[in-house]
Parts: structure tokens; C-alpha cells; sequence
């Protein structure tokens, strides 16, 4: 069966998009087959992305790996039993037409909380939750006292998570790999952000999910999309020589890659 990564929060503006893209993209370069969804049915980022990725290669002449990015399939609402969700029903299908051809399937989630980011959270083989390191955004995971430094509880998509959890444990299946990102990280040591990797650590002990690194805040990534490239296209495009950013960039993502650990997956790039 292929092995299905979530990205998601509740929150806009974390870089969801830009890491769904890189990971898929990264996996295909691999030599995996990779196929995405995309569940913000309205803004459509990554699907955007894809569609980008694909005008550009056609215009260029290129034929560079790329995940094959698809439309959640429509169900005749006639069909559904008394009760049953019309949403349920199309990422199902759409899931179980993927499996037989992917070794991936990365499902890209809306910023805010829906029925289908809901049931994708508990399919989930391994959910990828990019964090913007800042207090604001921690407070999607947990609430803190004043100060920062204690946790007072688990907010509500960490509450969704756990349902998530419980959902799988029942149907009998392997717990969520939860990996948290911490996305755009400042590049000079600052007090706000040892406060967030203390309060990280701590709540990641008591929620059960891994830390790994994300993407500093770069202005490559924002150059990137209207073309639908990654930071692993620059030379086939004919970059000769990248600038210590992206070189930097480029390390960022290859870190990233090996915190995630996916199975049958070795970094080579």
C-alpha cells in the first residue's frame, strides 16, 4: 500500500505548500511514484504549484520528475446512505484509485479546520505539521502561560490529532508518525526563538510528535512558485552556479528529508 503524508495545521501562511511541494518532488527525484491532493477545494496552492510546474516544463522542453497532482473525484450525492459525508466519500475514492500506482500519496491540507482535512489527518502514515517559529502559531499546538515557558494545555488541532490517533488505533492500524517542522527559523540566534525551541521540545515530549527542520525565510521560495520549480530544479533549468542561499537552501531540504525517515527512502541528492 502506498505510504500517505498529510500536510497540515489549522493556521495559514506556514509554508504548507512550499513543503508539500518540495517533499513530493524530492520523492520523485528519487525514483518514487509519487501522486498529491489537494484539499483547500477553494485557494488551491499546491495545486497551482503543479499546474505551474507543468507550463513551465512544456514551454521549456523539459521532462523533470514531478508528482502527479489530481482532482478529488466527484460522487453522486444519490449514492450516499442517510447520514454518510459526500466529503468521506470523494478523498476515499480518490485514495483508493491512487494506491495501486503510488508509493506516495501526499495530501495537502487548507489552512483552517474541515470535515476533509479532519478524515486525511487519520489516514495519515506520517503528518507533517510546518510551524512558523513563533508564539503565535505555537498556540495552534498548545497554550502557554505569560512568560512562554510553561504549557498550560493542548490547543485544538493538537485535540484533533489525538482523535485522529484514536481513530486509527481502532480500525487497527499503525500509529501517526507526527513530525512538527519549524518553519522559517531566523538565522541570528534571538531570545524568541530559544524560547520556542524549549517550548517545542517540551511539548513535543508530552504530545508525542518528532521536531524537524524546515526552511529559513528565503526570498527563492516566493521566485519558485510561478514557475512550479523546487529547490532541486535550479541546475536543470541552467543555474550553473547557486548563491550561498541556495546552497544553504538545498542543505535545508536534504536535512529535512532524512528527519522525516520515510520508508525505502534514501537521500541522495
Amino acid at each position: 500500500m502506498a505510504h500517505i503524508i498529510v500536510v497540515g495545521n489549522e493556521k495559514g501562511g506556514a509554508g504548507k505548500s512550499t513543503v508539500s511541494m518540495h517533499v513530493a518532488t524530492a520523492l520523485a527525484r528519487l525514483g518514487h511514484k509519487v501522486s498529491a491532493l489537494d484539499l483547500d477545494l477553494r485557494q488551491r496552492t499546491m495545486a497551482r504549484y503543479a499546474e505551474n510546474r507543468l507550463t513551465f516544463l512544456q514551454k521549456a522542453g523539459l521532462d523533470l520528475p514531478s508528482a502527479s497532482c489530481h482532482d478529488l473525484p466527484e460522487i453522486d450525492p444519490a449514492a450516499l446512505r442517510p447520514g454518510e459525508n459526500i466529503y468521506d466519500h470523494r478523498l476515499s475514492a480518490a485514495v483508493s484509485q491512487l494506491e495501486p500506482d503510488s508509493d506516495f500519496i501526499l495530501i495537502d491540507c487548507p489552512g483552517s479546520h474541515t470535515r476533509l482535512s479532519q478524515v486525511a489527518h487519520s489516514l495519515a502514515d506520517t503528518l507533517i505539521t510546518p510551524l512558523n517559529d513563533s508564539f503565535i502559531d505555537f498556540d495552534l499546538l498548545a497554550q502557554t502561560d505569560t512568560t512562554g515557558e510553561k504549557i498550560l494545555r493542548p490547543s485544538v488541532y493538537s485535540e484533533m490529532v489525538w482523535s485522529a490517533r484514536q481513530l486509527r488505533a481502532q480500525a487497527g492500524l499503525k500509529p501517526i508518525d507526527w513530525v512538527v517542522m519549524r518553519n522559517r527559523v531566523a538565522t541570528q540566534r534571538m531570545v524568541n526563538k530559544e524560547k520556542m525551541e524549549r517550548a517545542i521540545k517540551m511539548l513535543s515530549e508530552r504530545l508525542g510528535f518528532r521536531v524537524a527542520p524546515g526552511f529559513s525565510e528565503r526570498v527563492i521560495f516566493r521566485e519558485l512558485f510561478p514557475r512550479g520549480l523546487t529547490l532541486l530544479d535550479l541546475k536543470d533549468i541552467g543555474v550553473k552556479q547557486l548563491n550561498i542561499s541556495n546552497v544553504a537552501a538545498r542543505q535545508e531540504l536534504r536535512d529535512m528529508m532524512k528527519a522525516l525517515n520515510l520508508p525505502g527512502v534514501k537521500i541522495t541528492f
